[in-house]
């Protein structure tokens, strides 16, 4: 089962688009177009009471009512049938992480109080390229490209917390040797000068690495690097809703997420590149430039990646975070959904599924 907050805000949003009035008369109602199980309906009935998500309600809530009444939406027509993923994982290879679906055709993404685009494996992202499926390495990045680097971290860790008696490397580390040395640096900033100046060499060397790998796979793979920012920006090969906030500004995220043939018809590419950053962990910065041919304008995309461990400093393989540090607003193939079909609140009938709505 999802945590109470995913609950709130992806089944707030599907309640959002059911056409009655208000939040508490669609739990009370239970529609049977929202395909959900007693447990389900009896969960997102105990995350509303507990007043917690009060707020992640209304906003999600009020997602899914603009995609109802969007022109560019639903068009004020009831769905017949909204599906929730519920957290399972899609088992087709699609770019859009897809929290809801209405009537088999409408795909909606809900991202709340998020700035990343992609978790996963620096091996997928830097060598992969973010495809679904391809023989990168799986092992640990660190290890792999900042092997001498991460030993010396390791080692001068070690020696500081007193552990000297373990392995020269966390490669030949045992489990429970591992979790001792992450149990013993909880401490946000490394014992001693020697184990800072260490993971400095480590940030440089990985930063580096990482960003090369990442250009020169783009070269020697031949893919575009507009296929790289689709994969970036969750460009599907379907156009779908995203919906939820931007964590910037706190406004509310309503966008029709355009598809490659869409894409390609407004904009131009002009460059991406990619760069070692220089901050408090590995880290690699992207940047797109692209022309607008509807506007004649030009724009850029920018994101970060983070490379760091999850649970912990040594504790298994590190993660590549990827951030998109542009407002949703800025980019490209994210069209925001128009107003209401009407300017004024629709009278939502369904004498069919195809049905316009009335006005009142």
């Amino acid at each position: 089962m999802p945590d109470d907050r995913t609950t709130a805000t992806e089944l707030g949003t599907a309640l959002g688009t059911l056409g009655l009035p208000d939040l508490d008369t669609t739990l009370s109602a239970r529609p049977e177009a929202l395909l959900l199980s007693e447990d389900q309906w009896e969960h997102v009935d105990r995350v509303h009471r507990s007043g917690r998500f009060d707020g992640c309600l209304a906003q999600a809530f009020a997602n899914g009512r603009a995609l109802l009444c969007a022109k560019g939406g639903l068009r004020g027509r009831l769905p017949r049938l909204v599906e929730w993923t519920g957290a399972r994982r899609s088992p087709g290879d699609e770019a859009a992480p897809i929290d809801l679906r209405i009537d088999h055709v409408y795909l909606i993404s809900c991202k709340y109080e998020s700035a990343i685009l992609a978790n996963t494996s620096p091996a997928r992202l830097f060598d992969g390229l973010l495809a679904a499926s391809g023989n990168w390495q799986r092992g640990d990045w660190f290890e792999l490209v900042a092997g001498p680097e991460l030993q010396a971290l390791f080692r001068s860790c070690t020696d500081a917390v007193g552990l000297s008696r373990l392995p020269p490397s966390p490669t030949e580390c045992s489990r429970d040797e591992l979790n001792r040395v992450r149990d013993a640096l909880r401490e946000r900033t490394y014992p001693d000068e020697r184990s800072r100046a260490a993971y400095a060499e480590l940030c440089q060397k990985v930063s580096t690495a990482s960003a090369n790998r990442w250009a020169n796979r783009l070269i020697d793979s031949g893919l575009a690097p507009e296929t790289m920012l689709w994969r970036l920006l969750r460009i599907g090969n379907a156009p779908y809703f995203l919906l939820g906030n931007d964590r910037r500004t706190g406004a509310a995220a309503r966008y029709r997420i355009a598809d490659p043939w869409d894409w390609r018809d407004r904009y131009r590419l002009d460059r991406f590149t990619v760069v070692a950053a220089t901050a408090g962990q590995p880290r690699v910065d992207w940047t797109a430039g692209y022309h607008d041919r509807q506007s004649g304008k030009s724009g850029s995309v920018k994101g970060h990646v983070e490379i760091r461990w999850s649970h912990g400093r040594f504790s298994g393989p590190p993660e590549a975070k990827v951030y998109l540090d542009s407002p949703m607003v800025e980019l490209p193939g994210y069209h925001p959904l128009d107003p209401d079909v009407s300017g004024r609140q629709p009278v939502l009938l369904q004498p069919s599924l195809w049905e316009s709505c009335a006005t009142a």
